[in-house]
């Protein structure tokens, strides 16, 4: 499954060095990364999307500038399938941006989406009225219901204003276990600590929470 990157600081740093580490998360990942990624971040308030079907150890970071608040997503494509550019995240809707990481087997659900992380962004923005965090331990609730069998979910939902986390699954800690620090101001939270860092403290799973 995927990997997933979240970093927000209240001045700017520069997304390159994240960029960098992530990459060395995804391609030492024990299941492949490789079928592309993307990342968004805040320029002057608005969102900013990159994506790309190479690898993202394959990028060139240095096109990339100083941010506030940085998602970045590096894609495993179930079963490899549906690998194109238009199916890699973030998804962003102009307000929120949205990263997910998991597997989710027999959801009984209707809603749009050209993949399922599609359907479930648009799905969870059903039960958002103005509070990111209510919706979200709402319609994941839901979800829970009306799925057979969780292997794991675990998501971030952006916006401008605030990040929310949401995070369970029923296999393989080692594996889908999120991890979070906060150093020199700047928070963290990502699928596995940054190569090299024992530093990083894990997040417990059935956490549902404001970043």
């Amino acid at each position: 499954m995927c990997r997933i990157l979240w970093v927000r600081a209240e001045r700017p740093f520069q997304m390159a060095a994240h960029l960098e580490r992530f990459a060395d998360v995804s391609k030492n990942s024990s299941e492949y990364q490789g079928h592309g990624w993307g990342c968004a971040w805040l320029d002057g308030g608005e969102w900013r999307l990159h994506h790309n079907l190479q690898p993202v150890w394959d990028e060139d970071f240095s096109q990339f500038g100083a941010t506030t608040l940085l998602l970045a997503h590096a894609r495993s494509a179930f079963r490899d399938e549906g690998i194109r550019v238009e199916n890699n995240m973030p998804f962003c809707d102009g307000k929120r941006v949205f990263i997910f990481n998991g597997e989710l087997q027999g959801v009984r659900i209707k809603e749009e989406g050209r993949i399922g992380a599609e359907k479930i962004f648009n799905y969870i923005k059903r039960f958002d009225h103005h509070n990111l965090q209510s919706g979200l331990e709402k319609s994941v609730k839901v979800i829970e219901k009306r799925t057979r069998y969780i292997r794991a979910m675990n998501l971030i939902l952006a916006s401008r204003e605030s990040s929310e986390l949401a995070t369970l699954y029923n296999e393989r800690p080692d594996y889908f276990q999120m991890h979070r620090i906060e150093r020199n101001g700047v928070a963290m939270v990502c699928s596995a600590p940054y190569p090299g860092e024992d530093d990083w403290q894990p997040i417990r799973n059935h956490t549902i929470q404001t970043l």
